[in-house]
Formats: structure tokens, sequence, C-alpha cells
């Protein structure tokens, strides 16, 4: 029983930072802001969305 909750934790965890691990896959340029609104906002969804957006979005190079 324990192994299954350990499982649990593991895949909701890795779940709950998709959207920084995307961001730092693509080497985006902002993934420390990524990071901090998903560990601070992530538990809204409104915020974890947001996170996964951003992280999404093409960056504009100027």
């Amino acid at each position: 029983m324990r192994l299954f909750f350990s499982v649990l934790i593991t895949m909701l965890s890795l779940f709950y930072f998709l959207p920084f691990a995307i961001a730092y896959n693509k080497k985006r340029s902002n993934t420390g802001a990524i990071f901090a609104l998903n560990l601070f906002l992530g538990w809204s969804l409104i915020g974890w969305v947001v996170a996964l957006v951003w992280a999404l979005k093409e960056e504009q190079v100027i």
C-alpha cells in the first residue's frame, strides 16, 4: 500500500510541475519565472493553466 501512495505522489508531483518541465526542455529565457509561478500559484487551477500556457507560448524574437 505504501508503494502505491509513493508512486501516486510522484506522478502527481510530476504532473504539477509539467509547465516548468516544458519550459525547461524548450530552453525558455523565463524558465525561473515559470517555475516560481508554478510553485506558488500552481495549486490553483488558474495559476497552473497560466504557467502551462506561458511555457507553451512561442517566444517572440525582436
